[in-house]
């Protein structure tokens, strides 16, 4: 992953895309996996509530 793809641009300001560590403060994005957002840094871990069968299904065609 590139640093381009952290930001995105709306007008003239600098939006970010990933959320930081709580714990390690700016400048250090959680990285999203599937099931967590983790901090490669210190380790940190937050785990993805997982959806019900018929959250998924009302999403998807």
């Amino acid at each position: 992953m590139q640093k381009r793809e952290l930001y995105k641009l709306e007008g003239e300001k600098v939006v970010r895309e990933r959320r930081y560590c709580p714990r390690c403060g700016p400048g250090v994005f959680l990285a999203e996996h599937e099931d967590r957002l983790s901090c490669g840094r210190c380790g940190y871990t937050e785990f993805k509530k997982k959806q019900t069968g018929k959250e998924e299904k009302k999403g998807g065609r």
